[in-house]
């Protein structure tokens, strides 16, 4: 079988977690990285020995033995780095969520929609949680659809980023783009619907209050809700604390059919249970039929190698087997850039919402 040549662009937290998923598929290669940040670098050099550290994106887009590129920059550069790789070597991409944190970064996206030759696949690893995947499962199989969906996130505060990017919101989108894009991008994926009216109430309550950058507090938020009705009648709503993380589960989903209800939950990252807490909670699914009553609960165990390689119950290792093929020519993208794109705007349009206490309708002008 072909051996596929990656290219990281960008090895903090999630861009290590890439790798360390990656390299669990056969026939894989970590060929090149561009990674500005000195201590990055050198953890990057630990997990991908056998990388060539570039001086530069154009540098690594010279490449010739390249064959598909992992975006994982912060994120008000993803917009700039796919237009860069757009002209000078349009390779197949999976990029990290947020796609875009600007409105006017709207219109890139949608040139490369229209003229990019090859695949791009927006990372939205939610989807790939194993225990999210089955209630995607059941929930597709309820008579006349999900009427009601109830996602709640109570989780940690923001983690350090290089440079502190994510301590503001010119930088991250602000928290309703760059932490629950994923979200959206769920309410979509299971409504079948799209958004048409968005109000949302939120802020900065705890988290970062007492940390000063350059003599700047952080204005990111640290809790909010948001309701979404959509096209098909169906309402969903996201609830968002990040200074919760004492709860035994860190997701809660729900979605409610006229005949059963179905629901997960998923603990947090393994690393953060407190060992004398004993063995960190298992992922499970509940279907609770309206007739006969009487919930039923499936346990989603996820493997243990997984859960070390990375934050996210192994939905980056089952993401990137679905991107190795589609690199391969046999898939294509289960997560489109207008997928991407949709829940970004999703994200801006609940932003704006909360900042200026109205509705907001859906699409925007932008």
């Amino acid at each position: 079988m072909t051996v596929l040549n990656y290219a990281m662009i960008g090895c903090g937290m999630m861009g290590q977690e890439h790798i360390k998923n990656i390299k669990l598929l056969e026939n894989t290669r970590i060929a090149a990285i561009f990674e500005p940040d000195h201590s990055m670098r050198a953890a990057a050099k630990q997990l991908a020995p056998e990388a060539q550290f570039e001086t530069s994106i154009k540098a690594l887009l010279g490449r010739k033995d390249l064959d598909c590129l992992v975006i994982v920059s912060p994120n008000f550069l993803h917009a700039q780095q796919l237009k860069l790789i757009a002209c000078l070597n349009p390779l197949p991409i999976l990029v990290e969520k947020p796609l875009i944190t600007h409105p006017d970064d709207a219109k890139l996206i949608k040139e490369l929609i229209q003229n990019y030759p090859k695949p791009i696949w927006v990372a939205m690893e939610y989807r790939y949680m194993p225990p999210v995947a089955k209630l995607i499962s059941e929930a597709n199989a309820l008579v006349g659809g999900v009427k009601l969906l109830t996602i709640k996130e109570h989780r940690f505060p923001f983690l350090a980023k290089v440079n502190d990017w994510n301590r503001f919101n010119e930088n991250s989108g602000g928290t309703f783009v760059e932490k629950c894009c994923h979200f959206f991008d769920l309410m979509r994926l299971i409504l079948k619907s799209e958004p048409i009216r968005i109000m949302a109430s939120a802020g900065q309550t705890n988290n970062h209050l007492d940390e000063q950058y350059n003599g700047r507090t952080p204005d990111i938020w640290d809790n909010g809700y948001v309701i979404v009705d959509f096209a098909s009648g169906s309402r969903a709503m996201l609830e968002l604390c990040m200074f919760a993380e004492g709860a035994t589960y860190q997701e809660e989903i729900s979605a409610v059919g006229v005949e059963c209800k179905v629901e997960c939950f998923v603990p947090g990252p393994n690393r953060f249970w407190p060992e004398h807490l004993g063995q960190a909670p298992t992922p499970k699914v509940v279907v609770s039929p309206r007739a006969p009553k009487g919930p039923q609960t499936l346990e989603i165990p996820v493997d243990a190698t997984l859960l070390q390689a990375g934050d996210h119950n192994g939905s980056t290792y089952y993401q990137h087997q679905k991107f190795q093929q589609v690199v391969l020519g046999n898939l294509q993208p289960e997560v489109s850039l207008n997928d991407g794109l949709i829940a970004v705007q999703m994200g801006m349009a609940a932003q704006e919402s909360a900042s200026q206490s109205r509705i907001i309708h859906f699409p925007t002008s932008e």
